[in-house]
């Protein structure tokens, strides 16, 4: 299944860290209560319209790894894969490497 965002939504597959605590102990992405706030945009809406109906293109890409605003994401799962629709106002920094 293709999904496409709407506006200036973005799809985004969430990015699984385990934690690593001070004395080594890993604790597994699926143990924490809190949900990630990185990932990789899948895709990307067309962009939001401004007061006079013109397009606003969307500055995120695909492919581009993010972080966005903790309680931002909306959830959706397919096929037993976890995604995020994020605004793209929610995004607060592009992940260089």
């Amino acid at each position: 299944m293709k999904l496409k965002p709407l506006n200036d939504y973005l799809l985004i597959e969430p990015l699984k860290e385990d934690e690593i605590t001070k004395g080594g102990i890993v604790i597994p992405e699926t143990a924490r209560e809190e949900r990630t706030t990185k990932g990789k945009v899948i895709a990307v809406g067309p962009g939001k319209l401004n007061d006079k109906g013109e397009r606003i293109k969307p500055t995120i890409k695909e492919g581009q790894m993010v972080v966005f605003k903790k309680y931002s994401p909306d959830e959706i799962k397919i096929d037993d894969k976890e995604y995020y629709f994020v605004k793209e106002d929610d995004i607060l920094a592009v992940i260089e490497s």
